[in-house]
């Protein structure tokens, strides 16, 4: 029985192998901004950071007597002004199992989870705004970390005796006493409130990136329900919370520069 020949199949010529390389370069430049190596480095770049930060964070003075003389003081300042309006907003989510684990879940991710997040999608959708958020976060967080050292603050949650509750020792899975927390964390670090210097930083830049209506609307509305949930879980005072704006703006300051006027261009 004769065998029968089979044709080979002609190569690509090598124009369409051009071609084809072209516009595989194409969509991955469109998924990557400046490709792989780059997108690694941001990461690099950021669990480096934060790795350090935490180290420094836990390292920093933790003197328990000066923390809470300096939450004493923020109890007393308060009510001198009137506003200790913690109190009735822990009695709000205590009065709510859906608000007791909306606010629980808040407080944990919203200045690790939540910040990643941001930085990744501003990183592919919006690039060209990606590096002035990275390094107005990083800058914010440096800020508070001086602030950690000189002004150690014990969070209202130390100071049952004012009424206040931990609302996460009591109700959350994960709470301050988990070892992880333990290892990476101050636990006397309020003031400045961090939470909301990131939540602000995030929201803002958020809603300038995203299109729709009700998207902008959301993230407008993030930091608010940050600083809400930081107040109802026991973690911060308004007081901590308005430092923590204030390191926003500060650092969005630096890192935009929006008094730096540009440069004419000559002809």
């Amino acid at each position: 029985m004769a065998s029968v020949s089979r044709r080979a199949e002609p190569s690509p010529p090598p124009a369409r192998i051009a071609g084809l390389m072209s516009a595989y370069s194409e969509a991955t430049t469109r998924r990557l901004p400046r490709g792989w190596a780059h997108l690694a480095l941001q990461f690099a770049i950021w669990i480096g950071f934060y790795v350090v930060y935490q180290v420094a964070r836990g390292a920093a003075d933790q003197s328990a007597t000066r923390a809470f003389e300096n939450g004493q003081w923020i109890i007393d300042f308060q009510r001198s002004l009137g506003s200790m309006i913690e109190l009735p907003l822990q009695d709000l989510v205590e009065r709510s199992s859906v608000l007791i684990q909306a606010t629980s879940y808040t407080y944990w991710l919203s200045q690790f989870a939540v910040v990643g997040f941001a930085l990744l999608y501003v990183y592919f959708k919006a690039h060209e705004r990606f590096f002035r958020f990275r390094n107005t976060l990083i800058v914010a967080n440096l800020i508070g970390l001086v602030g950690y050292v000189t002004l150690p603050t014990a969070p209202p949650r130390f100071f049952p005796e004012a009424e206040f509750q931990d609302t996460l020792a009591q109700h959350a899975a994960l709470t301050h006493n988990s070892s992880i927390v333990q290892f990476s964390a101050n636990p006397y670090a309020a003031m400045p409130s961090l939470h909301s210097a990131d939540a602000l930083i995030v929201g803002v830049v958020l809603a300038l990136v995203v299109r729709s209506r009700w998207a902008k609307a959301l993230w407008l509305a993030w930091p608010a329900w940050v600083w809400f949930s930081v107040m109802a879980t026991g973690n911060h005072f308004w007081l901590d919370i308005a430092a923590g704006i204030a390191v926003a703006g500060v650092a969005a300051a630096i890192v935009y520069r929006p008094w730096h006027a540009r440069a004419p261009r000559q002809a």
